[in-house]
């Protein structure tokens, strides 16, 4: 008997340069043992490690934001794209750190969402540093369709 092939109806959803920008963002702080020590905007926002997975017929995206107020946190929607983001800050300043690993400062996540996603599908939750979004309905979108390559010819 061959295994199951599991088809994942959300290839492509995450957004790839902010996959990219999380990723080089941890190997230069490792190099450079200065993780979190410089402030970010959202150009150059941390990204907080998310899953999203598909529980019944809904779409759930889970964000790990320990330290963040939940006034700190914010879920918007916009042309398809669910952003995640917010702001974990520092101690006192009068504080001194012998290590900081975490990263602080602004975070964003940006999320492309199945067509016909409508605000009223979305509800967010928050609690003990995990951030939840369930989009109602989107885990049962059609799959990507692919389209043809042709070779191009010369003109």
């Amino acid at each position: 008997m061959s295994p199951k092939r599991f088809n994942n109806p959300f290839h492509g959803v995450i957004d790839m340069i902010t996959e990219m920008n999380r990723i080089s963002d941890t190997m230069s702080s490792i190099e450079t043992s200065q993780a979190g020590e410089r402030e970010r905007g959202f150009a150059d926002a941390w990204s907080p490690p998310t899953d999203i997975l598909a529980r019944g017929r809904d779409l759930v995206i889970r964000c790990e934001v320990p330290g963040v107020f939940e006034e700190d946190a914010a879920v918007t929607f916009d042309h398809g794209v669910l952003t995640i983001s917010g702001e974990r800050m520092r101690d006192e300043e009068d504080v001194v750190y012998y290590s900081s690993e975490r990263f602080m400062g602004t975070f964003r996540r940006e999320i492309s969402l199945p067509e016909g996603v409508r605000e009223e599908d979305i509800e967010a939750s928050y609690g003990e540093g995990l951030l939840e979004v369930v989009v109602h309905g989107a885990a049962n979108q059609r799959k990507v369709k692919a389209i043809k390559v042709s070779r191009r010819r010369r003109t």
